[in-house]
């Protein structure tokens, strides 16, 4: 299934994961200058947090990026996405009042979220069997690199104030130039072009939310990807947007050193995404990895929660773990699991449902925390963290997918049965194999029927 030239087009497409991270980054890292410059209550911050690329804006744009890229293809996306984010970027840039500024916040969310399911989908069906995790290790490796490269690029620019962060989003703007003119060339998904092929051929339209909704399996991966995502991604998310924020307002600590340590934070994320998940992915026992990567999350936040940021080392061992932890942790399995454990037909739109949920949720909590911060104190804030990154730690270590070493098809054959592997599967399929109990498999990925054969 793999195309010629697969790592080529992984690093054009991941250049959407990059821009994702670093349009939130950029708003974090600008945070308290805008909320100077126009006066911001802690409503509208949270607010500002909430329809970014951070919360809802991606969740709703992920929602239309994955129902449109399986219906119209992947290429679609690529063709006028970057179009859609460069208008929200400059927005922001030219932002001369606080509407201004949620408008483009806004629409650079939905940009950022329709192009993830996309960009997640097209890496999977086009990377070698024993290379998906190596693949999606690359786009979360461009993904860690964003706030890195625009956490270094504030420090830099820190002199000129608000001026310094139009510049980022300048920047910004620059960068999604060149993805547009990069992505719009790619070809497109053998995998999507096929099932479409078989859709034309037999005169059947597919209705693959009905189907995802329905099947007994996907139902159960469903509920699975989202507990290992969002409960992990309500405190990433939260520290994405509002970290710098914490660190200055809970911890004393300055603008450019807040920058800092985010940005030594976000080195690591990307050298262990690239060293840890990327390089061992592919080879390594998935359960265990999960695990680790899982726990040094959770131990970040319990050296910043009970040690608290008035000592040095404390802070340090705070970034070292979590930054290590970010790149081997639950967004690279949860990028991967979900490209792997849903058919073509609705590979792209399941994860536009995961998103939105995800990210919605994080809107919700964007608007909470940071008057559980202000209301409650840092230490009530960060037993939250714990207690969410523990949920998350829990579900992926239970019940971790068997999907190693296997081809999307094989995966696809013991998840859901042969009608659904090379677009067979029909609404009377669907109903039948969830009534005769051939979708008869437990979470954690293993079959309790016969394997019925191999297609790779």
């Amino acid at each position: 299934m793999a195309a010629e030239g697969s790592f080529k087009s992984t690093v054009r497409v991941s250049i959407t994961n990059f821009l994702d991270s670093g349009s939130i980054v950029a708003g974090s890292a600008g945070l308290t200058l805008w909320t100077s410059h126009f006066g911001l209550s802690s409503f509208a911050v949270g607010l500002l947090g909430a329809l970014s690329a951070n919360a809802f804006g991606a969740a709703i744009g992920a929602l239309i990026g994955g129902t449109l890229s399986d219906k119209f293809g992947r290429k679609v996306i690529y063709t006028y996405d970057m179009l859609v984010y460069m208008v929200g970027t400059i927005l922001v840039m030219f932002a001369a009042n606080f509407p201004m500024l949620l408008i483009g916040f806004l629409i650079t969310g939905l940009a950022v979220g329709a192009g993830v399911p996309a960009s997640w989908t097209y890496i999977s069906e086009t990377s070698d069997d024993d290379a998906r995790a190596k693949n999606i290790g690359v786009s979360q490796f461009a993904w860690s690199l964003g706030p890195a490269v625009i956490y270094t690029l504030a420090v830099l620019l820190s002199p000129l104030g608000l001026f310094g962060n139009r510049i980022l989003f300048g920047f910004l703007t620059i960068v999604a130039f060149i993805a547009w003119n990069l992505q719009k060339g790619l070809g497109e998904s053998k995998a999507w072009e096929a099932e479409k092929q078989h859709e034309q051929a037999s005169g059947h339209k597919q209705h693959p939310y009905r189907t995802l909704f329905s099947n007994h399996t996907s139902v159960k991966w469903l509920f699975f990807l989202i507990g290992v995502y969002m409960f992990w991604n309500l405190v990433a998310g939260a520290m994405g947007f509002f970290m710098p924020y914490v660190y200055e307002t809970a911890g004393g600590i300055s603008t450019s050193q807040a920058d800092i340590l985010q940005a030594v934070l976000w080195i690591l994320t990307a050298l262990a995404t690239y060293f840890g998940f990327a390089k061992f992915g592919d080879k390594v026992n998935h359960r265990i990895f999960f695990f680790v990567g899982a726990a040094m999350a959770a131990a970040s936040w319990v050296v910043l929660t009970f040690v608290g940021m008035q000592q040095s080392w404390s802070l340090w061992a705070f970034v070292i773990l979590w930054g290590i932890s970010a790149g081997i942790g639950a967004q690279a399995w949860y990028a991967l699991w979900a490209t792997e454990l849903f058919p073509t037909q609705f590979r792209a739109g399941s994860q536009g449902v995961m998103f939105f949920v995800v990210r919605a949720s994080a809107g919700v909590w964007s608007i909470i925390f940071p008057t559980v911060l202000s209301s409650l104190g840092f230490t009530v804030a960060g037993i939250c963290m714990i207690v969410l990154l523990i949920v998350s730690l829990v579900i992926g270590t239970i019940w971790t997918p068997q999907t190693k070493d296997k081809s999307l098809e094989e995966i696809t054959l013991e998840q859901y049965g042969p009608e659904f592997v090379d677009g067979q599967a029909t609404d009377q399929d669907m109903t039948d194999s969830t009534s005769k109990g051939s979708t008869g498999v437990n979470i954690s990925g293993h079959v309790s029927l016969p394997r019925t054969g191999s297609t790779k």
